[in-house]
């Protein structure tokens, strides 16, 4: 009996120690590789503005009335007429006629009972519906005025809107002219034509500049002769030369040292 529990330990030891011998072997062969840091790093591009939504800028609709279709208009309208009319004097339905709706103040069309929302929005009927106001509510009516009773979701083309308002402005006895587009090209030509005229302006005065700068040193250098000249006519009036005769310059110029034009050569003096 002792016997065999004696091999059964034995053989516990020896499979624990074969396991321990494997893993030890498996480590040294597998190095495993453990990152600084855990999980994967996910790179997101910055969005101008540090995130913040870019607010879409609007086309005002001057502009946008400037290549406006009517008739596209008219077509645009069919969308409206469940709920609207657009003749003279005729009916209202679920919104109110629209005939001569452009500058008509707005929730003041009489038989019609606006919104609490509408009212509001009115200011007491001190409000207009100008090109621009129905350009923004017709591009969405909830958003302009919220709490209205309009269901309609709105036109997000801008060349709908601008068809349809320029449809809208021709029902009526007296039309009103369109809003004059901003001259914003026409200023910027303006200022690139000044620019470029100072440009050329400043361009002359550094020419003119540089010819005065040029001549300066021409007109300046003239007198350095002279003035040589008459340090020379000094040491000629010295003892030296009673006469006052100038010593002849020598035949090698760049040999003669500074100041020896000055100094008298003996050997050629009379």
């Amino acid at each position: 009996m002792k016997f065999n529990l004696n091999m059964v330990l034995a053989a516990l030891l020896g499979t624990v120690f074969v396991l321990m011998t494997v893993s030890f072997i498996s480590e040294a062969i597998f190095d495993p590789h453990h990152p600084e840091k855990e999980g994967f790093v996910i790179e997101v591009a910055e969005t101008p503005g540090g995130g913040a939504p870019v607010a879409e800028e609007e086309t005002p609709i001057a502009v946008l009335l400037v290549d406006a279709n009517a008739e596209a208009g008219e077509r645009v309208f069919k969308r409206c007429q469940a709920c609207h009319t657009d003749t003279e004097g005729g009916p209202n339905k679920v919104g109110p006629n629209l005939w001569d709706v452009v500058d008509r103040p707005i929730a003041s069309h009489e038989g019609f009972s606006y919104s609490a929302a509408m009212q509001d929005f009115s200011e007491g009927g001190s409000k207009l519906w100008t090109y621009e106001n129905l350009n923004v509510f017709i591009k969405a009516p909830k958003k302009d005025v919220p709490g209205t009773a309009m269901g309609f979701a709105g036109l997000s083309s801008d060349k709908d809107r601008a068809d349809l308002i320029a449809y809208l402005s021709t029902m009526s006895n007296d039309p009103v002219p369109f809003p004059e587009p901003p001259a914003e090209d026409d200023a910027a030509a303006a200022e690139d034509g000044a620019a470029t005229d100072d440009g050329a302006a400043t361009g002359d005065g550094a020419g003119e500049a540089g010819e005065g700068a040029e001549a300066s040193p021409s007109q300046g250098s003239e007198p350095a002769p002279a003035a040589t000249d008459e340090a020379a006519g000094d040491a000629d009036a010295g003892p030296a030369n009673p006469q006052g005769t100038t010593a002849e310059p020598t035949d090698n110029p760049e040999a003669t040292p500074p100041g020896a034009a000055d100094v008298e050569q003996p050997e050629k003096s009379e």
